[in-house]
């Protein structure tokens, strides 16, 4: 099974994706914006684009290596990945899809005001290149192609990841941590995941 975990920048995809694998035994995050950073920094500034994901090659990677995986490994495979185009859903998943992968896939939303306080909290301001594309994402993710649509205006990352879980039939392991682990953890998290010197 291959768990998709779409949404807007700032809409909690990474934290949910951690803590899906934290609680799913036999579970991988695979990250594709690794692809997008490679290709960004090993290709000639005159061959480089705004968005990674229209290099057709972005693509056309991240489809091979989710069919590899989901062929070869046998555990669920989680995807925190932001996708707004149609076109691009159906060259990943949809083709993914058509060649037998279980996908599942779930939209974080979010209003706009939401977002941007949760990009605050991981030091994004509103001139963010993230808080800049809020418009967009939340316009486009509006769109029935990216249904299962989940409105995390009022949940925690937890309540998310046990939804999923329902959703999915997944048994989730208990979560047994303090309020204090969680918070570190979640820093662990966000730490790990910092761009500011990619």
């Amino acid at each position: 099974m291959i768990i998709w975990i779409n949404g807007a920048f700032g809409s909690g995809k990474t934290n949910v994706a951690y803590e899906l694998n934290r609680r799913i035994e036999n579970s991988y995050v695979y990250d594709p914006e690794e692809i997008g950073y490679f290709i960004r920094d090993n290709i000639p500034k005159e061959l480089k684009l705004n968005d990674f994901q229209d290099f057709p090659i972005w693509r056309d990677f991240n489809y091979q290596m989710l069919e590899y995986m989901s062929k070869h490994y046998n555990g669920i495979i989680i995807v925190p990945m932001t996708m707004t185009s149609d076109l691009y859903y159906n060259e990943i998943l949809e083709r993914l899809r058509q060649r037998g992968a279980n996908i599942k896939h779930f939209t974080l939303m979010a209003d706009k005001e939401t977002l941007i306080k949760r990009l605050r909290k991981r030091g994004e301001g509103k001139n963010s290149w993230a808080a800049k594309q809020i418009d967009r994402c939340i316009n486009s993710l509006d769109n029935p192609t990216f249904k299962e649509h989940i409105d995390t205006n009022k949940m925690t990352v937890y309540e998310v990841v046990d939804y999923i879980g329902k959703s999915c039939e997944v048994d989730l392991l208990p979560d047994n941590r303090n309020l204090t682990r969680k918070k570190l953890d979640k820093f662990k998290i966000w730490l790990r995941h910092m761009r500011l010197l990619k």
